[in-house]
């Protein structure tokens, strides 16, 4: 199985000659591309408040994302609502706590992170049960959060304030490349909708993260790669275990 084209479904990288994308090219020769299958759209005010969620009936926020923090700002501008100096903020990691500097000032907020994952954060927000989050997300999210928050029994409102929707991908000649690598359901949706007769044929494609893993499996498409696992934290990681594993068959025969 020879593999020379790579397609990523991501932004490419600031600095790309310095990521283990271009340390995967070197090693083996590959041409590996870029391209955001999805794009986030704010949710406008006049139809956030068609799902009456009252932003003033909560008093902390649980912050999952870089676009989190900035669509409950922005909604919360739109909406003439004053983010009280008391709002707790619970975050996803501290580099998205680290985020909220842009918008309020960091020392004087109760902030909390967890290392990572959400099932980290809710074992923080156990400990806060008397608080009403407001749990800002897009239009496709994780059921696994929402699924968690409803058995630890805190009072919560779920507030879709941005819409995660598939880019124009009609520059992309699909058919060129040999691999193909995913982050997200909603890239494989973005696949399917801008390449409705494509064929998946010999073409490999790569997951990182369960949810999209299971995605492309919906959608009747075989799954290669897969990440993170214990080997392969990283799918740049899992990339490079799969080549050396081809290579090795093809040496055998």
């Amino acid at each position: 199985m020879k593999i020379k084209n790579i397609l990523v479904s991501q932004p490419k990288p600031v600095e790309l000659d310095k990521s283990p994308y271009a340390d995967l090219a070197r090693k083996f020769n590959l041409n590996i591309d870029f391209h955001k299958f999805i794009k986030i759209e704010g949710v406008a005010a006049k139809d956030f408040r068609k799902d009456k969620v009252s932003l003033a009936e909560h008093n902390a926020v649980i912050l999952t994302s870089r676009n989190s923090v900035d669509h409950f700002f922005r909604l919360s501008k739109e909406m003439r609502f004053e983010v009280p100096e008391t709002m707790k903020y619970f975050c996803i990691s501290e580099s998205t706590a680290f985020y909220l500097q842009k918008y309020v000032q960091y020392r004087k907020r109760k902030i909390f992170y967890g290392k990572q994952s959400f099932a980290e954060l809710m074992e923080i927000i156990k400990k806060h049960k008397d608080e009403k989050f407001l749990l800002p997300c897009s239009d496709i999210h994780k059921s696994s959060m929402t699924d968690m928050l409803d058995e630890s029994g805190v009072f919560y409102s779920k507030a879709v304030m941005y819409n995660t929707v598939a880019s124009n991908l009609s520059g992309i000649k699909i058919e060129n490349y040999d691999m193909l690598v995913f982050f997200s359901p909603a890239g494989i949706k973005s696949l399917v909708k801008n390449f409705p007769n494509f064929k998946q044929g010999d073409t490999i494609f790569g997951a990182f993260g369960e949810s999209t893993s299971q995605a492309i499996i919906d959608e009747g498409f075989t799954l290669h790669i897969s990440a993170p696992t214990k080997t392969s934290p990283s799918m740049t990681m899992a990339i490079e275990e799969f080549i050396e594993n081809e290579n090795k068959k093809t040496r055998k025969k």
